[in-house]
């Protein structure tokens, strides 16, 4: 029998996402296949620390037992400095491959990825830069541009300068925006910290909580439109799912109505001419290209109602892995069930590093 695959599945994090990586996690522990994979789950507290741990916790916990610190030495095993009873020993972790599973700041913003780079581990997900310009809203927006994608009309305040002149910033931006307009931090997900604004003062509400989560703050031009969703898997050669359209029941998609059972109904596949479906996953391929994307993203958009104006949104680059959410369904709609996408993803993450071995990093003039 093959060896298993050593899996350390990493979750958690100093995020105002923890809770949504914690239910992630749980779903990609359950569904993966025990014959192949020994998963071996690294939590990450709010407060930043590693642990080994037997389980996912339902909850945001300070586990007891073994602390984990990382020296960037590259080649395997990897190593962990455990604590215990105030004892210090150094134990093989002996990962054969990292499955980051966390979402938002210091986790999906090219953080983790950036240290799993030093350790030379294959990990599963985007490298650095696609990480970051995928956090960075403003930034990926800005790249999204670059690739002529159609965007939203939007706006980057420094939170500095909406903190240091409130009323010229609210006079400038009402100006701009018709209500209703829509403010986020720019760098954070699953609608954390995000509002839709109707009137000057519920957009000075809105700018005052996203300044609460980051230092650039987006506003951008609300819309009557459709949330569409594509799901893409791939390295240099990425594949797109079927679209998903995605029905809140709220008002908008807030973080509500995306964790919340009953909070939002996805319709996979969603109903769309076959016109505009090719188009959804056309322009998917392109903004997963357009910040140098690999193992796996989700694209959204929004489909303007009246015109069939399809704007590019945002990309997740560690989407959600939760039993209710989109990433998975929409592969599973287009063919590929859960426990198989994770042993694509997985794949993919051991040939991007197989990849990269190839390439030298000695410089020796004349050969």
């Amino acid at each position: 029998m093959a060896k298993r695959l050593r899996v350390g599945v990493i979750f958690g994090g100093r995020s105002g996402e923890h809770e949504v990586s914690l239910a992630s996690a749980a779903s990609v522990v359950a569904a993966m296949d025990r014959v192949r994979y020994e998963p071996i789950l690294l939590y990450i507290t709010k407060g930043g620390t590693w642990h080994q741990v037997e389980a996912v916790p339902a909850a945001p916990l300070q586990p007891g037992g073994g602390r984990l610190a990382f020296p960037p030495d590259p080649g395997p095993p990897v190593f962990a400095t455990v604590t215990t009873g105030g004892a210090l020993r150094t134990l093989p972790l002996a990962l054969d491959v990292a499955f980051p599973v966390l979402h938002g700041t210091y986790g999906e913003d090219g953080t983790v990825q950036g240290l799993l780079e030093l350790l030379d581990l294959p990990y599963v997900g985007p490298g650095v830069l696609a990480s970051a310009l995928g956090m960075d809203k403003a930034l990926m927006k800005g790249a999204f541009r670059q690739a002529g994608l159609p965007v939203v009309e939007y706006e980057v305040l420094p939170a500095r300068r909406w903190e240091g002149s409130p009323e010229s910033c609210l006079e400038a931006l009402a100006h701009r925006f018709p209500f209703p307009c829509f403010v986020k931090p720019a760098n954070l997900g699953s609608s954390v910290g995000v509002s839709k604004a109707v009137d000057k003062s519920s957009l000075a509400a809105a700018l005052a909580l996203a300044a609460r989560y980051d230092r650039k703050l987006m506003v951008e031009r609300g819309l009557d439109a459709r949330e569409i969703e594509v799901s893409v898997l791939g390295n240099e050669v990425p594949e797109a799912s079927v679209p998903g359209e995605i029905i809140p029941a709220r008002d908008w998609y807030d973080y509500q109505a995306k964790y919340t059972p009953g909070g939002a109904e996805a319709k996979i596949p969603a109903p769309l001419p076959p016109r505009l479906a090719e188009a959804f996953r056309t322009l998917a391929l392109q903004a997963y290209a357009a910040i140098d994307c690999a193992g796996m993203g989700r694209v959204d958009f929004l489909l303007e109602r009246g015109t069939d104006q399809i704007y590019v949104n945002e990309i997740n680059t560690i989407p959600g892995f939760t039993a209710t959410s989109v990433y998975p369904k929409l592969w599973e709609a287009s063919g590929l069930a859960y426990p198989a996408l994770l042993d694509r993803l997985i794949g993919l993450a051991l040939d991007r590093h197989r990849d990269r071995g190839r390439r030298t990093t000695t410089y020796e003039p004349g050969r």
